[in-house]
């Protein structure tokens, strides 16, 4: 059986621990990369700035800078303050996990219509979340000759509290979410293009920072020593990171793009059409605010020399859980076969 406690495990943990993190530095490098076209339509001003996107940047930047940080005490090769850069790393790291968790359950809160009882329950969750994710020092390391720093203790029932907490509440907007989008009694194949936005990529995206954080969560209560009781904690970090960054940059490309709905789904109807594109000929824009707080944008385009007009098509129209409910008769629309005045060239002879 494995001695957990001896130092040979220990050092071998720890150049496990040295390997992992720079494959996870790779990989959210990679991620970050990929991702900057979003960042940069926002910074050069091309599409305007709103306030819940200050949670996206931070989170987003935070983790990039604890994993430079990381990657820096694991390949200094001088003695430093190994207690400061670990700190450091301790505070940036923790500051995107709460992020990600905050950009979460925004995505809740605008699904629920910003009700004040899911916004104050919501609210409430996130200050008792940051007072575990700022409530001190720990970890400990230090200078070891001919290894670098290293960590030597950690505070686990603190670090096990804080990523219980994390678990908890991704789990809780997870239901939140699925609760209000109806998600039992919409049938897989009968869902609109705007719920399998939400339902497809964001209720997954929430399964995933629970999943990292429960393994997080696992790891730090089994404490077989003080490498790897820590050592899902970045995976945990960078995945929620992730798919909370994910979900910001999918639902704001899609409602910059398409329909946008506000509010509440439910007693909402929207019309998506099945296939074809159209160029802008000539556009008219529609918008519609009723009483129950849904606000529905359109756009009708007319069709280029060339392409297919939208009233060749068929189109198909949805409730807000994806049930089609209508099929409208487009005939019906023509207004050459519906003209109730019969008009006659005069006779000028």
């Amino acid at each position: 059986m494995v001695d957990w406690q001896s130092p040979e495990e220990i050092a071998n943990d720890g150049a496990a621990f040295a390997r992992f993190m720079h494959v996870l530095l790779g990989l959210y490098i990679w991620e970050f990369v990929t991702s900057l076209p979003f960042d940069w339509q926002f910074i050069s001003g091309k599409r305007k700035f709103k306030w819940p996107l200050i949670f996206y940047f931070a989170g987003r930047y935070f983790l990039l800078f604890a994993l430079i940080g990381i990657a820096i005490a694991l390949n200094v090769t001088r003695p430093v303050n190994c207690q400061a850069l670990y700190t450091y790393n301790q505070i940036f790291g923790n500051a995107s996990v709460g992020l990600a968790s905050i950009n979460l359950s925004l995505r809740t809160m605008a699904v629920w219509s910003q009700a004040w009882y899911i916004v104050g329950f919501l609210v409430a969750f996130i200050l008792g979340h940051w007072s575990l994710l700022l409530h001190g020092i720990l970890l400990k390391a230090a200078w070891i000759p001919g290894q670098g720093c290293a960590i030597t203790s950690t505070s686990n029932n603190i670090l096990a509290a804080t990523f219980i907490y994390s678990m908890v509440f991704d789990l809780i907007v997870l239901l939140l979410t699925g609760a209000k989008l109806g998600v039992a009694s919409v049938s897989r194949k009968d869902r609109s293009r705007i719920v399998k936005l939400i339902f497809e990529d964001g209720l997954i995206f929430f399964i995933v920072a629970f999943i990292a954080n429960l393994i997080a969560t696992i790891f730090m209560l089994l404490n077989l020593n003080a490498v790897m009781s820590i050592i899902a904690n970045v995976p945990a970090a960078i995945a929620s990171t992730i798919v909370a960054c994910r979900v910001v940059r999918r639902l704001t490309n899609y409602t910059t793009e398409g329909a946008e709905v506000f509010g509440s789904t439910q007693a909402s109807t929207l019309a998506f059409n099945k296939t074809g594109r159209f160029s802008r000929g000539g556009m008219l824009s529609m918008s519609e605010k009723k009483a129950d707080g849904v606000h529905v944008q359109m756009e009708t385009f007319a069709a280029a020399p060339g392409e297919v007009s939208p009233s060749d098509l068929t189109y198909v129209q949805y409730d807000a859980a994806g049930r089609i409910i209508k099929t409208p008769d487009l005939d019906a629309f023509d207004l050459e076969a519906n003209s109730p005045v019969e008009f006659k060239r005069p006779n000028l002879q």
